[in-house]
């Protein structure tokens, strides 16, 4: 007899948001290619823009993150519009019941179309290549099909090359809390993923380690893990360290994952192995020389424009 296949929930969902993607791109692509056809054989003037991406949040804290990012955009490319897309369904859902209306990057980009922009970077401001940045891909790879724009690029998010990696890296090393001794450790919350990009995790806690032995980088939904983590400051006699969010918002994971009181928490883990724990709420979008680095990958795209 033959054994029966299940799906698990978690595919079930990928396989629908992929699915309803791809419906919405089709439709837009109709929507496009008509008024691209009403348009054959005029001139347009060009006219650039700017979209920037974010899975989002619903924390109000982390707006500071998100006004931080939109500031230096805005200062690095002062004549060009700028616009925002969250790709989690859920944060929009959630922020709409707020009266907070965020669209979705493929109705950003039809709206953008339809207001006449020509030439559009869309900078993802996710930290690596992921599952959210590869559905993100499609959608703008979509849009290139449908020939309403003459270019549409995608920006990397932070951690995306060796270069991007060294400058993550010092920009760690520079915002690391000032009073931390060098006995003293600083763990990183990475969100982490089923994705390969996952893998951008443990090789920037090994590049860090060859500067600073005590920095760890841990994900709450990957590996490492803060086992592994804690295994590995246990090892090398840590008695205190500082938690960080390795996130550009310091939102639910930080607070509750990361800093909360709950026996599962970062903080409630290592503090039951006998380290002292700091917790500093900031995400990584609230430092200047994070968001450099986003900033870098607009200025390479609109290089080609």
């Amino acid at each position: 007899m033959g054994s029966k296949t299940t799906i698990s929930s978690s595919v079930k969902k990928s396989i629908i948001k992929k699915s309803i993607i791809f419906i919405m791109a089709i439709i837009f692509t109709l929507i496009v290619a008509s008024a691209a056809s009403a348009e054959h054989g005029e001139k347009r003037e060009t006219k650039k823009g700017i979209l920037l991406v974010a899975f989002g949040s619903s924390e109000e804290s982390a707006q500071i993150s998100f006004d931080n990012i939109d500031k230096k955009t805005k200062a690095a490319f002062p004549d060009i519009p700028v616009y925002w897309a969250y790709t989690s369904h859920i944060i929009r859902n959630k922020l709409a019941k707020q009266g907070k209306i965020l669209d979705a990057p493929e109705v950003a980009l039809a709206k953008m179309r339809a207001e006449g922009f020509t030439h559009l970077a869309v900078q993802s401001l996710h930290t690596i290549m992921g599952e959210e940045y590869d559905d993100l891909k499609r959608v703008v790879g979509a849009f290139n099909q449908m020939g309403g724009f003459e270019k549409v690029m995608l920006g990397y998010p932070m951690m995306s090359t060796q270069d991007d990696m060294v400058k993550v890296i010092d920009a760690i090393l520079k915002n690391i809390p000032k009073e931390r001794k060098a006995n003293e450790a600083v763990v990183l919350m990475g969100h982490g993923t089923p994705h390969p990009a996952n893998a951008f995790y443990a090789a920037l806690m090994f590049q860090i380690q060859l500067k600073d032995p005590n920095i760890f980088v841990g994900t709450v939904e990957g590996y490492p893990g803060i086992e592994d983590i804690k295994s590995l400051m246990l090892k090398s006699n840590i008695k205190k360290a500082y938690m960080m969010p390795f996130m550009s918002v310091a939102g639910d994971h930080a607070k509750n994952d990361m800093a909360g009181e709950e026996e599962d928490s970062w903080k409630s883990i290592l503090t039951k192995a006998g380290i002292k724990c700091e917790p500093v709420l900031k995400g990584t979008a609230e430092f200047d020389d994070f968001v450099n680095i986003w900033v870098d990958h607009i200025k390479v795209i609109m290089a080609h424009f």
